[in-house]
């Protein structure tokens, strides 16, 4: 590989190049615990205005609407996830291998892995996409979902499915620059998408003006508007600071699949596509099971994940910043520093995690309040959260060490272990309690796999991963 500094556009002085240079790439001279902290923070930031955008829209519709229309995208999304499992994946793959990319200054080999990830992602929104829109209601059928909410379910996964060749650009581009150790700027901009959003729901939800009243499919526009406002946003941002990472002529230049780093983003990505994937089908398992005791328990199914996934935010986060400050110690050859990476992680988790999670419980009725206005889906909403809550920071202790892991390229293992955790526990638990104990029982089986997970997850990684020699990929 090469290591000398070259420049990306003709005419650049030495001083322009060394800034684009320093752009994003992590300072490990720095306390580690700082630089991990102030790198998490916004990215656990940017991961809760994703899920504010989902609960602005959520809260409109539960208290606008009613409870049918939270039922409707409540039942869309685990299709949703499992459509979008394989763009998560090859962007999983574009972070490690951005994030080795710059740690060691290979400046030409990023822009190969930009335009590879670039032209496969938007490929793959195009195979997502039509087929998507062609079968909504056969894929909305398959879950179960009621009857009285369908139609305003396809309503909105039509909208949604159309412009995913685009919002995927938007999720690799805030990938990328997340692997090259910047979590700022994502950040910035997915505050301007998620202020849009919370602007335009509401007019486009009950009608504003000349605007039409569409309902749950005004939801639906209103993100895909949001996104797209924030995308252009973003690349004109890229393009006037100079970033490395600017969609430029070396940018285009590259839009092709460069067969080795297509290799070795699928030898990363598809593993953890196919994890997303069986998580997908997992969370449409336990929607199913959910979905047998009618629209009251979709929608109280519905608001507890809301507020889950602002605990889960900060688990996903960790697990994501572990990964990429692997990668970059890796790649800049810094090895002997991933085991402090890793203690610094796990305890940050317990800490944060669990100070998350203890609030959610004080609070859970109030928060569950904002999305459901009936007395007995708020009640059945607060006893489903009590069962679970409590496991996630065990589910974030298990994405550190899953992360760690992945920095390096190694990701079967840590993928099978999570998706044996999943299918072999979680599913069977569920569903055996929801026949014996009710709706409540299908809760159960989200603490039981996390458990599982981490004792094997742990396991692979004392007795295989930590006594291997870690090279960078590329």
């Amino acid at each position: 590989m090469e290591n000398e500094v070259t420049t990306l556009d003709a005419g650049e002085t030495t001083e322009a190049v060394e800034q684009k240079q320093n752009k994003g790439k992590i300072d490990f001279n720095k306390p580690l615990w700082k630089s991990i902290f102030f790198f998490f923070l916004p990215l656990m930031l940017s991961n809760t205005l994703n899920s504010i955008s989902g609960t602005v829209s959520s809260i409109i519709l539960g208290r606008m609407i009613g409870v049918s229309a939270l039922a409707a995208i409540s039942a869309f999304f685990p299709i949703l996830f499992f459509l979008i499992s394989f763009v998560i994946g090859i962007g999983a793959g574009s972070s490690v291998l951005i994030g080795q990319a710059f740690g060691a200054q290979e400046w030409k080999k990023v822009k190969v892995i930009v335009g590879t990830t670039l032209t496969s992602t938007f490929l793959i929104g195009l195979i997502v996409a039509i087929p998507g829109y062609l079968f909504t209601y056969d894929l909305l059928e398959l879950t179960g979902t009621p009857t009285d909410v369908i139609d305003m379910s396809a309503g909105f996964a039509r909208i949604t499915f159309i412009a995913m060749p685009v919002v995927f650009m938007f999720n690799v581009y805030t990938t990328f620059l997340r692997g090259s150790g910047d979590s700022n700027t994502p950040f910035y901009f997915l505050v301007v998408s998620t202020v849009l959003n919370i602007l335009l729901t509401p007019a486009l939800v009950i009608g504003w003006g000349f605007l039409p009243a569409m309902g749950v499919n005004g939801a639906a526009l209103a993100n895909i508007i949001a996104i797209l406002v924030s995308l252009a946003a973003f690349l004109l941002y890229l393009k006037k600071v100079n970033h490395p990472l600017q969609f430029d002529r070396e940018t285009v230049r590259n839009l092709r699949i460069d067969w080795p780093v297509f290799k070795l983003l699928v030898s990363i990505g598809i593993p953890t596509s196919i994890q997303m994937i069986l998580v997908s089908l997992s969370a449409i398992a336990v929607i199913s099971f959910i979905n047998k005791f009618g629209s009251t328990a979709t929608a109280a199914f519905g608001a507890v994940n809301q507020v889950i996934s602002y605990v889960q935010m900060p688990a996903a986060s960790l697990g994501i910043t572990i990964s990429i400050f692997g990668a970059q110690a890796i790649g800049a050859g810094y090895n002997k520093l991933l085991k402090k990476i890793i203690r610094t992680g796990i305890w940050m988790n317990y800490l944060v995690v669990g100070i998350i999670v203890v609030l959610a419980y004080l609070f859970g009725r109030n928060l569950l309040s904002l999305f459901l206005t009936e007395a007995p889906a708020l009640e059945l909403a607060f006893s489903l959260l009590v069962i679970t809550l409590w496991s996630y920071p065990i589910l974030g202790n298990n994405n550190i060490l899953a992360g760690i892991m992945r920095s390096s390229g190694t990701v079967f293992w840590p993928t099978l272990i999570t998706v044996s955790s999943i299918w072999l526990v979680q599913v069977p638990v569920a569903y055996v309690l929801h026949t014996r104990i009710g709706v409540q029982g299908v809760m159960f089986g989200f603490p039981a796999g996390f458990i599982a997970g981490l004792a094997f997850q742990y396991l692979y990684y004392h007795f295989f991963w930590k006594q291997r020699e870690h090279t960078r990929l590329v």
